[in-house]
């Protein structure tokens, strides 16, 4: 592969690896929830509020409270490279979800879509505590979790068309996320493994058994 090639595949992953932020992660599954559940039907209007809420809670606030400690000189980096930067970050990010779960209970959303949420956060809390040792994907454990969500809505019979293909795409993606992290540097095959697990498993079962 010549100097140009690796560039361009450098360049691919980067952006890649932007576009599917961890953080973007329970805003995605929202997305998915509202758009292509049976929650489908429900007005554009109320839809484009939770996720909207959805999405500041669990994406906006994280992401500020890392740039004021970058800005405080707390982190060094925003791609938070240590185990002591990622302390705080996977705390507030866990708790955003928490609230977001909190605000889904409160308005009634079904037990399913609240449980994706509390899939979420357990996965969020178990990425935080493994990277305190081990730097594990957190980037393909949120595509994991929207491969999750897809899979439970399609056994469940709570998917407003054929999921089949949409789910094919995501754990496509899942790979391909994998793969642009790894020709990043940003981890290894194993820590690429048991990041899809964490984001896989925790909302799976909690839909599973909602």
């Amino acid at each position: 592969m010549n100097i140009k090639s690796k560039k361009i595949l450098i360049g691919l992953s980067r952006f890649f690896s932007t576009a599917a932020n961890p953080l973007l992660a329970p805003t995605y599954v929202a997305f998915l929830v509202l758009w292509v559940s049976v929650l489908c039907a429900q007005p554009m209007g109320t839809r484009a509020m939770v996720l909207v809420v959805v999405c500041c809670t669990t994406c906006l606030i994280p992401m500020m409270c890392i740039g004021a400690l970058h800005h405080f000189g707390l982190i060094k980096s925003k791609k938070l490279d240590t185990p002591a930067e990622r302390r705080v970050p996977y705390l507030v990010t866990l708790m955003c979800i928490i609230g977001a779960t909190a605000f889904l209970n409160h308005n009634h959303a079904p037990l399913w879509f609240t449980m994706a949420m509390v899939g979420l956060a357990v996965s969020c809390l178990l990425l935080g505590i493994v990277n305190l040792w081990w730097k594990v994907s957190a980037h393909t454990a949120g595509l994991a979790a929207c491969v999750a969500v897809l899979v439970q809505l399609h056994v469940q019979g709570l998917s407003a068309f054929n999921l089949f293909y949409l789910i094919c795409f995501t754990v496509l993606l899942t790979g391909l996320m994998g793969s642009a992290r790894m020709i990043l540097r940003r981890g290894t095959l194993w820590q690429v493994l048991v990041g899809t697990a964490l984001g896989y498993a925790p909302v799976a079962i909690a839909m599973y058994f909602s």
